[in-house]
């Protein structure tokens, strides 16, 4: 209990320090990293492990890609590609079904991609799209966060789902199918919460950070601006690449094992296939010059633009680290084993895991260990129980994201939010969209099982 309460404490203390004291989110979540390392007894050394392991493990893995991402979203806007594409887009979807083709680009997007570098990668584009309809960003930026969340979290080829297919000995073919229909349901929960909810709080797409006021690109004359084509390469191709990658790791390697596969596996890889969109994104200009790429051109004020978000996702994941080696998780989930409530258990646990640690990966291979062992004592050990419980999990692992889980601060930080507004919007919406499958997954069980 002493652990629960020091989390609760850790949220509150967050909140209150970004939202009142105006303390920088970077600050907070070290204080309160360090805080909860110390007061729940761990040894001091291990808190500072803790604290360095999950600022740079975090950091060494979504890094590169933010930086490439926010290079990627600059060559597009200041060249005119982002307006071209968003105007493209727009003509054949209307300027009022904008969220909802950002929930499906990210519903889409997240079978294969992770979604924090899936929302790096769609950013960009989502700006343009929510500027040309003239609406609120808050509405199109949680339409995309949540989904990319919903296949992230219940659909192979993710790690997440397939770890804990592998550890129930579900199905994998079971677990796409009931999981892509359970994940198609809450991503439209989702978009309703987004379209309904968040469209009531007004961020503009041009501000760099939250609170600032809007600033508007250097305009390009329409006749040097790239063609939408041209324009969309250097989103799509890193996507294609990170997929392609998947479907090579498939265990039936459909690519072999040689040279074929080491080299997809190479460029698929997320911080290589964003490099490469970088090099495409160099050609979008129709004159690419020196000053372009110097600490004071597009590339200078990319990675300025992207300094903030990295640090502050490098905090999320320290305060993360700590909470997964104070052995939070453990205590959650055991506590949560002891009830028997059939399908809703796993969902239970899942959640419970998630919201203490902040990594949905952790929730889910984490309560697949648990759950393993009461499968037959459930009566939930044949194969379509099984997908189900795995998909169950996944539901779990979204509730919810705030700020122990670095998705929430991409989101926030690529989204003009401040961190209240991101606990209104990111942290409630997972929350629904959670919810929305797990009953989902209840109301499969009782005609299936």
């Amino acid at each position: 209990m002493l652990l629960v309460l020091l989390l609760l404490l850790s949220i509150a203390f967050i909140i209150f320090a970004t939202a009142n004291l105006r303390m920088h989110p970077f600050l907070a979540l070290l204080i309160a990293a360090f805080a909860f390392g110390i007061l729940s007894g761990m040894p001091l050394a291990d808190v500072v492990k803790s604290v360095n392991d999950g600022f740079g493990g975090t950091i060494g893995y979504i890094g590169i890609v933010i930086l490439a991402g926010s290079i990627i979203g600059t060559f597009l806007e200041r060249s005119g590609g982002a307006f071209r594409l968003a105007e493209s887009i727009l003509k054949v979807t209307g300027e009022r079904n904008v969220p909802a083709t950002m929930s499906i680009m990210g519903f889409v997007v997240s079978i294969p991609v992770f979604c924090d570098s899936g929302f790096v990668i769609l950013s960009s584009l989502n700006k343009a799209l929510t500027r040309r309809a003239g609406i609120t960003l808050a509405t199109t930026a949680i339409a995309l966060s949540l989904g990319l969340y919903a296949t992230h979290t219940m659909v192979p080829p993710t790690p997440g789902p397939i770890a804990a297919a592998g550890i129930l000995g579900a199905d994998l073919g079971l677990v796409i199918l009931w999981g892509m229909l359970v994940a198609a349901i809450a991503c439209f929960a989702g978009w309703v919460f987004a379209v309904t909810v968040a469209k009531r709080i007004y961020i503009s797409p041009d501000d760099e950070l939250p609170g600032e006021a809007a600033k508007s690109p250097t305009p390009v004359a329409a006749a040097d601006s790239p063609g939408p084509v041209k324009s969309l390469l250097p989103i799509l191709i890193p996507i294609v690449l990170i997929v392609i990658r998947s479907i090579a790791e498939f265990p039936t390697k459909p690519f072999g094992t040689e040279t074929l596969y080491t080299i997809l596996a190479f460029v698929g890889q997320p911080t290589v296939a964003l490099l490469i969109g970088v090099a495409l994104a160099l050609l979008l200009p129709k004159k690419l010059e020196r000053a372009m790429l110097a600490d004071k051109g597009w590339v200078g004020e990319a990675i300025l633009a992207a300094a903030t978000i990295i640090i502050i996702t490098g905090a999320g994941g320290a305060f993360g680290k700590v909470l997964q080696n104070s052995g939070i998780a453990g205590v959650v989930g055991q506590t949560l084993a002891d009830t028997r409530i059939g399908i809703i258990l796993p969902f239970l646990i899942a959640a419970g895991i998630k919201t203490a640690q902040g990594s949905s990966t952790v929730a889910i291979i984490t309560t697949a260990g648990l759950m393993a062992p009461l499968l037959a004592s459930l009566g939930l050990d044949s194969d379509t129980a099984k997908a189900l419980v795995v998909v169950a999990i996944g539901a779990g692992s979204m509730v919810v994201s705030h700020a122990n889980d670095s998705f929430f601060w991409v989101v926030t930080q690529f989204s003009n939010m401040d961190a209240a507004t991101g606990y209104k919007l990111q942290t409630v919406g997972t929350l629904v969209e959670g919810l929305v499958a797990a009953v989902v997954v209840w109301v499969i069980s009782i005609g299936v099982l």
